[in-house]
Order: C-alpha cells, then sequence, then structure tokens
C-alpha cells in the first residue's frame, strides 16, 4: 500500500519543522513539490532548502509538476465554483503523479506551508483522488507552525484577550465588517488589503510579511499609522518579488 505524509512545515523557517515533521522527512521517497511559475519559483527553492537542512543528499527524490491555474473569478458563488474547478483539476494532476511516481510500497509526501489545516486544500484534494478510487493509498498529517502562530510569536503578542474570543477569516470578509462580538481578528489571503477600510477606529494592526523567511517584514502599531506604511513596504516587496504572503492582527480596543 502507498502512503503519502501531509507535512506542515512553518511559514518559512527551516528551524520551525517540528521533530515528528523531521521524522516523517526521514521515512519519505519522493516529494511532490507543485510548480506554480516562475514568479513563485522561490517558493519551490524554500521547499527544496529545507530538504536539503534535515535530509542526507541522495536519499529522496523529487517530483515538480505544474500546479493548474485557477481562475481568479472575486465573490460570491463565482469564487466558490473557480476553488471548486481548481481542486478537481489538481486533483487530476495528483492522481496521475501518485500512481506513476510512487510505487506501491513507497512513501511519498507533501509539504504543506503552515499547517494543513489552515486555509490549506491538500487535504480535501487527497479525498478526492481516493475517492476515485483509480489509486490507493494511506495518508497522514503532521502538523506544523502556522503564520498565525509565527505573527504572534515575532510581535511577542498573544492572539486572544481575557476571557475574549478570537477569530481567524479572510479579506474577503473583513470587508464586510468585523465578526460579531470579536475585537481580535486574524486575517489571512487578503489580497485588496481590507485593514484600510478601519483607519478611522480605534485599532491596532501586528502585521507580517514572508514570515520565517529571509524576507520578513513586520509593522505593527495604531492602524491609522500604520496602514500608509504597509501599504508602501507591501507594494514594493509585490514589486521585487513577483508575489506576496501576509497575515495580520487587528485589535479592536474596547469601546465604552
Amino acid at each position: 500500500m502507498r502512503r503519502i505524509h501531509v507535512i506542515g512545515i512553518g511559514a518559512g523557517d527551516p528551524d520551525q519543522l517540528t521533530l515528528q515533521a523531521v521524522r516523517a522527512l526521514r521515512g519519505t521517497d519522493v516529494f511532490f513539490v507543485p510548480d506554480k511559475g516562475e514568479v513563485t519559483a522561490d517558493l519551490a527553492g524554500l521547499r527544496r532548502d529545507m530538504l536539503r537542512a534535515h535530509l542526507p543528499d541522495g536519499t529522496y527524490r523529487v517530483v515538480e509538476a505544474r500546479d493548474p491555474e485557477r481562475d481568479r473569478s472575486d465573490g460570491g458563488a463565482a469564487y466558490a465554483a473557480a476553488v471548486e474547478d481548481w481542486r478537481t483539476a489538481r486533483a487530476g494532476l495528483w492522481e496521475r503523479l501518485i500512481a506513476g511516481e510512487l510505487g506501491e510500497e513507497q512513501t511519498g509526501a507533501f509539504l504543506v506551508w503552515g499547517d494543513p489545516s489552515l486555509y490549506d486544500s491538500t487535504l480535501a484534494v487527497l479525498e478526492e483522488v481516493l475517492e476515485r478510487g483509480t489509486v490507493a493509498f494511506e495518508y497522514d498529517v503532521v502538523p506544523g507552525v502556522s503564520s498565525v502562530s509565527a505573527l504572534a510569536a515575532r510581535h511577542r503578542t498573544g492572539l486572544s484577550r481575557v476571557a475574549r474570543p478570537v477569530q481567524i477569516t479572510t479579506g474577503r470578509r473583513l470587508a464586510e465588517g468585523f465578526p460579531e462580538g470579536v475585537d481580535d481578528v486574524v486575517v489571512m489571503l487578503d489580497s485588496h488589503q481590507a485593514f484600510r477600510r478601519y483607519a478611522d477606529e480605534d485599532v491596532d494592526i501586528y502585521w507580517g510579511a514572508y514570515l520565517g523567511t529571509p524576507d520578513e517584514i513586520l509593522v505593527s502599531g495604531p492602524i491609522a499609522e500604520a496602514a500608509p506604511r504597509i501599504e508602501r513596504l507591501r507594494a514594493e516587496a509585490r514589486a521585487r518579488k513577483g508575489w506576496i504572503m501576509d497575515t495580520y492582527l487587528l485589535r479592536r480596543h474596547p469601546r465604552d
């Protein structure tokens, strides 16, 4: 029976891999690495750096495959349909890779940024592959240090306050307003910088981009003061690298 490890590899720092993750790496024969094109080629490079940091050369094989393109339709049913189509295309690709590149008694692995449970499609795609019934395998999941945990650590702050909830959401949802009854909100996948709508409110922001990598950028402070700096740094970084991954915590002060 083929076996697959889904390994959370943290936000980018090879030192953030857990001992469990390293053991899983050392028990893997084939690593499947998505190729997202030249713009994000350094993401594949970071994965290779992690393998070199923890594994001896010649003990494993890396299989790269071009990731399907996703329709970037924004909002509502169009967005949900685009994601569903992309996952189905990915499942078809992974089905072929597992069947063709992984021996019947070998172990493969997918390296997932942060933690596989948080805004990642790997588990859903593997389940779709299994449901098709053309290739059989077992899989397990190794948790990783998420960008949310890395963000809080780098800013030396907690995510929640005493007896208060914290919510993790997307930029698309934040644009609709703060969640009801929540004053501490972690935001991911925000390509439109929805935090700007709160520049006139009593809100602090803790922002980080490329967390855990040599390109890491951190900004914190009252959003009215921090927002212009974040916008400038974000635009400069995106122009320089061609892509950006950022996460932030918004903390609204109690209202009388």
